[in-house]
């Protein structure tokens, strides 16, 4: 069992309380973590703010090498990482160890974005009167920023929020969720052999309430960057003032399966976008809408394919799932089941448990619109099918939610895929693929209540910096 210190001002500050880390898998006490008060946020919020002006006048050519630094300690240590990963929020080990080296590549597509921060020039001649002017616009860094992460992905979510940052030139406040905290206090010690700066990153662990209400609502703060629920990301919002906000709160992504002829194509996309990492995945597949004509035949194999996952302990090769990261979500989820099947729905596998924190893969069909699984985010490995006539209907089905993060579609059609793209309520739409789908590189954000803004590493630089614009009279 380690004890483990705040990351402030470049400093591992100890803090007055603490509390027991528990192992989701194995409810092991893993280690003590630092529950961060009132002064410790104040010491966070002020160490950003007074190396804001190092980050802004930093070359950015130093701000590329520290990200591409950071890359390679994590691909030199990817084990240990992994290990970090797997222990904190049972993340099979070989699902974190593609966590770790996607992580490396987000810090090399924001070392990159760290010398592409281009402005461009504007025609003032275009207008009468301004024939005797040049005008331009220039990026400037915002300076703090408050970064919030889930639990979910805490070492590649958290280089969406940090790589675009320092690539920009800001500086932050790290605040990971109370069941991740050691990801992001390993991070902080790479980033610290990487060369940042004093004082550009800080990491406070422990309540959120007390944490992150007085970041977003501190004005040195100028930016928010969230990703979490939706009642957590409305308070943030009301909190936050004419802060610049980025929310991305999550999903009940829909997958439309057409008559397609390679039908097992999909049945495989469609098991791993359903029950990686326990379903734990904001653009995780809940909700998949199938031709009547190849229902029944979808339905066979996705359950035949489900059926042959390995349950078990996150640390061994073999297992494809493992504990959901807390056993009143197990609680949740198993009473969603139940709702469903009393108001009409059908199990076709699942729906039991492994053991107290993990749930066996679970497919439902006919499940009614009026029901939790349906209208909310289930966050676990349970999916339902439903059969529908035509694309009309799929559409029509899918864009009943209150979320837009991602969509798919499987067609051989390509005017069925061309009308999904243009009639589907959603951030992104994946054709021939799931909406769990997604690289670092890529637009990341929903519509209605998926969220605001734009997270993948261009779009979040360009929101972290303001855009300011110069002109000369000759």
């Amino acid at each position: 069992m380690d004890k483990k210190n705040l990351y402030i001002n470049g400093n591992w500050v100890e803090a007055n309380e603490y509390y027991e880390l528990k192992s989701p898998y194995s409810q092991e006490v893993i280690a003590n973590v630092p529950l961060a008060d009132k002064s410790h946020v104040e010491e966070a919020i002020n160490a950003a703010h007074e190396s804001a002006s190092i980050m802004k006048k930093m070359p950015a050519h130093k701000r590329a090498d520290i990200l591409l630094k950071v890359s390679a300690l994590l691909e030199e240590n990817l084990e240990e990482a992994a290990k970090i990963l797997t222990l904190e929020n049972a993340k099979p080990i070989k699902a974190a160890r593609v966590e770790i080296s996607r992580t490396a590549q987000t810090y090399r597509f924001a070392a990159e974005e760290a010398k592409q921060l281009f402005g461009e020039t504007i025609p003032m001649d275009a207008a009468k009167g301004a024939e005797d002017k040049f005008g331009f616009t220039i990026r400037e860094p915002l300076g703090v920023i408050a970064a919030i992460t889930p639990f979910n992905f805490p070492f590649n979510l958290a280089a969406h929020k940090l790589g675009p940052a320092i690539a920009a030139g800001n500086t932050i406040v790290l605040k990971p969720a109370s069941q991740t905290p050691l990801s992001a206090l390993y991070i902080a010690e790479l980033f610290e052999r990487a060369g940042l700066p004093k004082g550009v990153l800080n990491v406070l662990t422990g309540s959120g309430g007390v944490i992150g209400d007085l970041l977003v609502s501190d004005n040195r703060v100028k930016m928010v960057t969230f990703t979490g629920s939706l009642e957590v990301g409305k308070r943030i919002k009301e909190l936050a003032g004419l802060k610049r906000v980025t929310l991305e709160l999550g999903s009940n992504a829909p997958v439309i399966i057409d008559k397609v002829q390679d039908l097992d194509r999909a049945v495989n996309k469609c098991i791993q976008g359903s029950f990686a990492y326990s379903g734990q995945v904001c653009i995780s597949v809940q909700r998949i809408y199938a031709h009547e004509d190849i229902f029944d035949e979808f339905l066979e194999k996705f359950a035949s394919a489900a059926q042959s996952l390995v349950i078990g302990n996150p640390q061994d090769e073999k297992t494809d799932i493992s504990a959901l990261i807390h056993t009143k979500e197990v609680t949740r989820v198993t009473t969603w089941i139940d709702e469903a099947v009393s108001k009409g729905a059908t199990k076709v596998l699942g729906g039991e448990l492994y053991n107290p924190e993990t749930l066996l893969p679970t497919i439902l069909k006919n499940v009614p619109r009026q029901t939790s699984l349906c209208t909310l985010e289930a966050f676990a490995p349970i999916v339902f099918v439903n059969p529908i006539k035509d694309i009309n209907e799929a559409i029509k089905e899918a864009n009943d939610s209150q979320f837009g993060l991602q969509a798919g579609i499987f067609t051989d059609s390509i005017q069925t895929a061309l009308k999904a793209a243009r009639e589907l309520e959603s951030g992104g739409i994946n054709v021939n693929d799931v909406p769990t789908f997604r690289v670092d590189h890529m637009p990341y954000g929903g519509v209605k209540n998926s969220g605001l803004g734009k997270e993948g590493i261009k779009y979040s630089t360009e929101e972290m910096t303001e855009l300011k614009f110069v002109s000369f009279t000759s």
